[in-house]
């Protein structure tokens, strides 16, 4: 007796086939999302290292609104000076 070989169906191999492209392309979206999250976060911090311009002149214009800039505080390890 030789032994039987047995064969699988078409069924099972398109089933087997869709499977592989519904990973494939699950793994795309996946890789898609990844690198825009990670330009997301370089962008971000790209603009953060940049230095603020205010057209070209580095001093604070007088007439600008500073509500939102914070003023700047002594060290906490500097005692003032007192005289």
């Amino acid at each position: 007796m030789s032994p039987t070989k047995k064969r699988q169906t078409m069924a099972k191999v398109a089933r087997e086939r869709e499977l592989k492209e519904r990973r494939a392309l699950k793994q795309e979206k996946k890789d898609a999302r990844r690198a825009a999250a990670a330009e997301r976060t370089a962008n971000g911090a790209d603009e953060s290292l940049e230095a603020p311009t205010n057209g070209g002149d580095d001093s604070v214009d007088a007439a600008s609104d500073g509500a939102d800039e914070a003023v700047p505080q002594p060290p906490e390890d500097v005692a003032p000076n007192v005289d």
